[in-house]
């Protein structure tokens, strides 16, 4: 009962802070460039731990956080140029000479888990910027909050709906030799529950004078992307942390564990949503 509790309390904070971050872009850049810092630290922490492996965890840690402000900087026309990036090229540069001279067990362990970290997690944390950011057809460029804003939902809503649905009608196990509690019946509930609220901020949004531009029929696309990346991403950190051989990521979010546990499905929901977006405006 207690754990339930705190669990409850930690996830009422979480929502607030992500549902209020989103209604100012210096907001949103802050919390999720401390996202993105604390998520990279935890990451590195638990691959150090593996025998033969030693990652620069301060460089690392500066270099995503710093990426993701730099791709924010330039989404969002602050600086137009792309030399905002060449400080970031500079670290990684860093990051594979500093091994000539470590004398480290193994070399390539060090930059293969130090480029996976900044793949895995800063790249696709810096897509938010992407999405929120948008060019107006005059050349100026907009935030608009509600679609990062209905990928996080589309997310909470796909995992209430599947655990619902799963609880009840799970027979079928969706991926037994990575997660065996999850079934094809809770994965489709959750989707029918992501599609139903993608249709109501559909039909709301059009009746409104938004950005997004985006039918009732585009909005039930986005969220089904959102639930397929969403559901790979949550078991893609399962197969992480298997391997690795722990049950949590860390203790950051009492109750929920840590960074990786909690934005796990987003790491992939957010960069497909991108692609999504982007494939819109080709066909």
């Amino acid at each position: 009962m207690k754990n339930l509790i705190v669990r409850s309390i930690t996830g009422i904070f979480f929502v607030a802070a992500i549902v209020v971050c989103f209604m100012k872009p210096v907001a949103m850049e802050f919390l999720f460039a401390l996202v993105t810092g604390l998520t990279i630290w935890e990451y590195c922490g638990l691959v150090n731990n593996v025998k033969g492996v030693q990652v620069n965890r301060f460089i690392s840690t500066i270099a995503g956080v710093y990426f993701f402000l730099a791709v924010g900087g330039f989404c969002s026309g602050i600086v137009p140029s792309g030399a905002v990036f060449i400080p970031y090229l500079l670290t990684l540069i860093y990051l594979f000479i500093s091994e000539l001279y470590a004398k480290t067990e193994n070399a390539i362990n060090d930059w293969a888990y130090t480029m996976l970290g900044q793949m895995y997690i800063a790249l696709p944390f810096s897509t938010i910027n992407v999405l929120a950011f948008n060019a107006t057809p005059d050349g100026n460029i907009t935030f608009n909050h509600l679609i990062p804003l209905c990928v996080f939902i589309f997310l909470w809503a796909n995992d209430t709906g599947a655990y619902c649905t799963g609880s009840l009608l799970g027979r079928h196990k969706l991926f037994p030799r990575i997660s065996p509690g999850k079934s094809w019946e809770g994965s489709i509930g959750g989707a029918v529950i992501v599609m139903a609220v993608a249709y109501g901020i559909g039909s709301y949004e059009s009746g409104l004078d938004t950005q997004t531009g985006l039918s009732v029929i585009q909005w039930i696309g986005l969220g089904l992307v959102v639930v397929v990346f969403g559901t790979w991403g949550d078991l893609v950190e399962s197969l992480f942390k298997r391997t690795l051989g722990i049950k949590d990521s860390g203790n950051i979010l009492p109750g929920h564990g840590g960074m990786l546990d909690r934005f796990d499905s987003s790491l992939m929901a957010m960069p497909a949503a991108v692609v999504y977006l982007y494939s819109l405006t080709l066909f």
